[in-house]
Parts: C-alpha cells; sequence; structure tokens
C-alpha cells in the first residue's frame, strides 16, 4: 500500500459496488457490511463535495420475473447527482452504459470499493483496466464472504491493476 493518493476531482469518479440491503446484511469478511457501507458512504461524502462524480452500482437477476427481497440500494447511498447503474452481469460495465457516462465527465481514474472484493468489485475493475482507467482500490471499504478471498485480490490482484489505499489515503488535490 502506498501513501495517500492525490485525485484530480475533474477526472475522478468513486465507483460503489452491489452497496445492496440484501448484499450488505451478508455474512462477510474482513469487515462486517456495515463498516463497508460507513466508509463508503465517507468516501461518497468527499467525492460529492469535491463535485466528483459517484457512480452507485447494484445487481439486477436477469429473466426473472421479481427481484429477492432487499435487492435495492441501501436507503440514502443513491443521492441527487449520482450515476445509478444497474448490472445483470459480475461487472460494472458490460451493457450498462458506465463507460459512456464516466466518458462524457471526462473521467480517466475510477476509485472502487464495495461487495464483494473478489467478485462484483474486482470483476469491474478488471474491465475498467481493459479500458484504460487508472484505478485506485480502497481496501478498508470493501469485504468479501472470507478473508481469504479478500486478501487474494487485494495482495494478490489488485497492485497488479492500480493502486491500494485505506479510506484516509484518498484525498483530492487543490
Amino acid at each position: 500500500m502506498t501513501a495517500a493518493v492525490l485525485l484530480d476531482p475533474q477526472r475522478t469518479a468513486l465507483v460503489l459496488v452491489d452497496l445492496m440491503e440484501r448484499i450488505v446484511a451478508l455474512p462477510l469478511e474482513p469487515r462486517k457490511g456495515p463498516d463497508v457501507l460507513a466508509r463508503a458512504e465517507e468516501l461518497a461524502s468527499g467525492f460529492r463535495a469535491a463535485v466528483a462524480p459517484v457512480a452507485v452500482v447494484r445487481t439486477e437477476r436477469p429473466s426473472v420475473a421479481e427481484q429477492p427481497p432487499g435487492s435495492g440500494l441501501v436507503p440514502g447511498l443513491l443521492r441527487d447527482g449520482d450515476l445509478e447503474v444497474v448490472k445483470r452481469t459480475v461487472g460494472a460495465f458490460r451493457d450498462t452504459g458506465l463507460d459512456e457516462r464516466l466518458r462524457e465527465r471526462g473521467v480517466t481514474t475510477l476509485v472502487l470499493a464495495g461487495i464483494a472484493t473478489n467478485l462484483g468489485v474486482e470483476s469491474t475493475a478488471r474491465a475498467a483496466a481493459d479500458l484504460g482507467y487508472d484505478l485506485v482500490f480502497v481496501h478498508d471499504a470493501m469485504a468479501a464472504f472470507t478473508a481469504a478471498e479478500h486478501e487474494a485480490s487485494v495482495r494478490l490482484d489488485f497492485p497488479r491493476l492500480g493502486t491500494v489505499v485505506q479510506t484516509a489515503q484518498v484525498r483530492f488535490a487543490p
């Protein structure tokens, strides 16, 4: 992990993955869903204050008449001006328009957080890397189904794709 990263608010977006009621309530490691949510909300608040985009991603299961209970975003997470992204695959880019929406705002760097570290977050990150985005991973604003799954992504995969930091290390350049 590195020291604080200084981000350009005009070129950086926060992408929060799958912070839905039923997902946040799952037994997660190495931290619980409410802890991930608290850090995600702290990040989102900082991005909004800097007038940097916040994209809030949620999953809808394809080919079902009705989504499972708790499939909505955690109440209060999505704010006016945020980008709401509905995905039907593991990652947030396929057939969602996310790339186009970010590019029209001039975004070149993504800060990623959410659940599950090794699934939705990592899949989104891999697609983003393929699309040429610079990536920052906020590891203490993520969790997985096991600590080992989380740690594998954070220690092995994410450093190859971008920079791994903690919430307190995310800062905007003056």
